[in-house]
């Protein structure tokens, strides 16, 4: 039986799959499977991923036809694995030797349905490490409990799918899968939703996934309409959120995050291509008109006044006619 199953996304990422690929090696055993998903890439990763798929141990190669973006690409690994865990890598990221035998044996001990762990950040040579926003270690809990508060970072702020690991229960439970076609903030309604509907989590202080910060070819560097798809994938959080049974005390923090992600985008409008940028004014005018209105009240008088002013003065801006997503 496959004990635990590693879904890789690749789009064009030649220059740094050699390395991710041999990173995996380094952590293969004969009862862990490697899910490489090519999300129909441009350059030579797929030649890459095609040996890998002769020469890595536990190796699956799959092609994707048509670029269907991340999120699709998770889910097409999703359906494939057979794992009784499952957990994910990005294509241009790297793992340290011995680093999964380590995380399965930490959500086997702990007996909970995901497990989340810290990460080290790479930018260039610099490297900092970034701990999972919970300072309970080591303890299983509800998922709902790390939701809150709204005034402050929470495991649903650290949405990164790679930084943990998960029982197949929540594929069955339907919880697991992305949803598809988002290209961009694909882990913000996936990590709200694991939090609202997973019975127990854990969050461990274990270093292993080292994250590629800055990669010229990732859509967080790219200004183009695909990173508008920020703005569905928080909808989506918001319209969830509302028909939760909690949704009195969870609202205020998933408006306050989205309204901090929108100010983060007008902040740096620049980079941006031209109609891009006033697309991205028109649809978040929309989203601040369609969030409630009162909760919405609340989380701008506890924003700081730069930021407040910005967001106030995009929900006073005509609506548009002929906007979409």
């Amino acid at each position: 039986m496959v004990k635990l199953s590693v879904i890789v996304p690749f789009y064009n990422v030649q220059q740094y799959a050699p390395d991710t690929l041999k990173s995996l090696g380094a952590n293969a055993r004969e009862d862990f499977e490697f899910i490489l998903v090519d999300d129909c890439s441009r350059d030579e990763t797929p030649d890459i991923l095609a040996r890998a798929e002769r020469e890595l141990p536990g190796a699956v190669y799959v092609r994707h036809e048509k670029n269907g973006g991340l999120a699709t690409a998770r889910n097409t690994g999703i359906d494939k694995a057979r794992g009784e865990y499952l957990t994910f890598l990005d294509g241009d990221d790297w793992l340290a030797p011995g680093y999964y035998p380590r995380l399965l044996g930490a959500i086997e001990e702990l007996g909970c349905d995901f497990v989340r762990t810290d990460h080290v950040q790479c930018t260039g040579r610099a490297r900092s490490v970034h701990r999972v926003p919970n300072g309970r270690r080591d303890v299983v809990m509800n998922p709902r409990d790390a939701i809150l508060p709204a005034d402050r970072s929470t495991s649903v702020d650290y949405a990164f799918a790679w930084a943990g690991i998960y029982h197949r229960r929540l594929v069955d439970k339907g919880v697991l899968h992305f949803t598809h076609g988002l290209r961009t903030a694909e882990d913000r309604p996936w990590i709200w939703k694991l939090h609202r509907e997973a019975e127990s989590f854990a969050t461990v202080g274990l270093l292993g996934v080292f994250y590629r910060r800055g990669v010229a070819s990732s859509l967080t560097q790219i200004g183009d309409v695909r990173q508008l798809d920020f703005i569905r994938a928080f909808d989506q959080v918001i319209a969830e959120t509302a028909r939760d049974r909690d949704a009195e005390r969870l609202l205020p923090k998933a408006v306050r995050t989205y309204c901090a992600i929108i100010s983060h985008h007008l902040g740096s409008i620049e980079r941006f291509e031209p109609a891009v940028a006033r697309k991205l004014k028109s649809m978040s005018a929309v989203a601040l008109r369609g969030m409630p209105q009162d909760v919405l009240d609340e989380a701008l008088d506890s924003m700081d006044v730069q930021r407040a002013g910005r967001l106030r003065r995009l929900r006073r801006r005509p609506a548009a006619t002929g906007v979409a997503a």
